[in-house]
């Protein structure tokens, strides 16, 4: 299937930016470069969450849930944002830990958006992401023993760069020394141009 990425230049998408735009007040370009980071670290957080049997089987179980799956998607045009982010508060709490505060402070700093912002555009993409992985599980009829390779196909071609980066931002014992090192992996070394080289840059189109 395609990446997650993706879906961000499908009606789908624009959906939920439009959403993510009312909520936050922040700009379309804002919302998309924070989603180009944001979906790709939670699908990285969701795949190490799972290396270990249990995780794998609470996974499973989340996935099953009527919640989350493609109804989920279709009726995306008619989500309330601030359900939206009361849900992913709870998905990303299990999701990304004690870590959700230093991926917020990280990307708020690294793209120039308010932390506010990165925050519930975080929450609003987690109930879609996992609206999306349950929906391809059900579909290929993905059975708890093949979650590692559902999340490396929805990952797509960003998950060449999942293990540096993810690994980055997971590292709770990390301080504020994170930021230049990750802006370094996104903007190519220079996080003053936006999108230009790096992985955001690859990710969006260079826009």
């Amino acid at each position: 299937m395609a990446s997650i990425l993706d879906l961000l230049n499908t009606d789908k998408g624009s959906e939920f930016i439009s959403k993510a735009m009312d909520k936050t007040g922040e700009s379309k370009d804002n919302i998309t470069s924070a989603l180009g980071l944001a979906l790709p670290i939670l699908l990285g957080a969701i795949k190490k969450n799972i290396q270990d049997e249990k995780g794998a089987r609470e996974l499973n179980s989340a996935l099953n849930d009527n919640k989350h799956g493609q109804e989920f998607l279709d009726t995306l045009k008619d989500k309330n944002p601030s359900a939206m982010t009361s849900e992913g508060s709870r998905i990303l709490q299990h999701i990304l830990g004690s870590n959700q505060e230093n991926i917020n402070k990280t990307l708020s700093t690294t793209l120039g958006i308010k932390e506010s912002s990165i925050s519930d555009i975080l929450k609003m993409a987690a109930p879609l992401l996992m609206s999306v992985l349950a929906s391809q599980k059900k579909q290929e009829k993905v059975k708890t023993s093949g979650l590692d390779d559902l999340i490396e196909s929805v990952m797509g071609s960003s998950g060449k760069f999942d293990s540096s980066l993810i690994s980055a931002f997971l590292d709770k014992n990390k301080d504020g020394s994170i930021i230049d090192d990750v802006s370094g992996m996104i903007f190519g070394g220079n996080k003053a141009k936006k999108g230009n080289g790096g992985i955001l840059g690859g990710m969006l189109g260079g826009k």
